[in-house]
């Protein structure tokens, strides 16, 4: 079989790179090794100004125009007339996503894992089973993750990865919250993001080293979470690697986009966004090869300097804790937009 354009995961980034592409008249085939589309360990939560927009309004399970920034001198405030930040369920937002791929014409093959990658072919199995294809391609989209096969494919090395740590558990709370605290967080931060019936309760790390692991994360946010009334020893953790070791999306007929190609924020771990953003990139370079570049440029751009100042910060425990109490210094004195830093996962 014979596909124009073949992605390798079906996060947002490639059912956003996949929709543009059906959309004109592209053949299109997604590959997804879950049975499911969507579930993945993640916060939920979206910056008004960047996702927000492009979903329907039904698909935001609680919206905040108030923001609440802790650290260890400072709770700071924020509110704005309309709503900074919404949370959403990832298995709605991938199920709305998909839909609209396949609306569009694209197809999406779930429960199918990649085995072999070459230059002109790729060598899936049926997890279930066990069934091979080969599927030659003329474009070959890597939307597969931090861990990508694609991105392995190509040589590239992952040198800056961030871990998050998840807990979605139990409850109805109103107020999202930021905890920059370097005793806990380095130079990362804790949040609680409400959701419809649920709270996020969860942190993010930017650098993995032999210092920091997903261990000592957790041992982390364990204690922190009981500092703020939250006992999650007997709830189920979910771990996440974040790949901000940014190295290109454009290798021949070979894109990476999202995490895959290393695209989340280094500062903050947000990808949703990026994702998105550099799938619908991706499908309009595919499209028209003299595509203008200038939003991909600034995407990559911002997210330098987010690499820029994870480096910075994560310098030495003095460097967290000045870090920290800056950006909220800033953002306390309008300094800082907080819809710039686009602090979400």
């Amino acid at each position: 079989m014979h596909i124009h354009t073949v992605i390798v995961g079906a996060g947002p980034g490639g059912l956003a790179c996949a929709m543009i592409l059906a959309e004109h008249g592209i053949p299109t085939l997604v590959i997804e090794r879950h049975e499911t589309i969507g579930a993945k360990v993640c916060a939920g939560g979206i910056t008004w100004g960047g996702l927000i927009s492009r979903v329907p309004p039904d698909l935001a399970e609680k919206s905040f125009p108030v923001q609440h920034i802790i650290t260890r001198l400072q709770t700071v405030r924020i509110e704005e007339p309309e709503a900074i930040i919404a949370t959403v369920n990832r298995k709605k937002l991938g199920t709305h996503m998909a839909q609209q791929a396949l609306e569009a014409g694209a197809m999406i093959m779930t429960g199918w894992q990649v085995k072999e990658i070459d230059e002109q072919r790729v060598v899936i199995e049926q997890k279930a089973s066990r069934a091979r294809q080969e599927i030659t391609f003329d474009y070959l989209v890597g939307a597969d993750g931090s861990n990508s096969l694609v991105r392995r494919h190509l040589k590239l090395a992952n040198n800056r990865m961030g871990i998050g740590i998840n807990y979605q558990i139990s409850g109805d709370l109103q107020q999202m919250e930021w905890h920059l605290n370097n005793k806990f967080f380095r130079n990362g931060y804790g949040w609680i993001f409400p959701h419809s019936n649920t709270v996020s309760i969860g942190a993010y790390i930017p650098k993995v080293t032999r210092t920091i692991t997903t261990q000592v994360l957790k041992k982390s946010l364990l204690a922190w979470a009981g500092s703020r009334g939250f006992a999650l020893e007997k709830e189920q953790a979910k771990a996440e690697y974040i790949n901000y070791d940014y190295q290109g999306y454009k290798f021949g007929r070979f894109f990476l986009v999202g995490d895959a190609a290393g695209l989340a924020s280094g500062l903050t771990g947000e990808g949703i966004y990026p994702a998105i953003i550099s799938g619908e990139e991706t499908a309009r370079t595919i499209i028209d090869t003299d595509h203008n570049p200038a939003v991909m440029d600034a995407l990559i751009r911002k997210h330098g300097l987010h690499r820029r100042m994870a480096e910075w910060s994560s310098a030495s425990p003095a460097f967290h804790y000045l870090a920290g109490e800056l950006v909220t210094l800033g953002l306390r004195y309008g300094i800082i937009n907080f819809n710039k830093l686009e602090m979400a996962t």
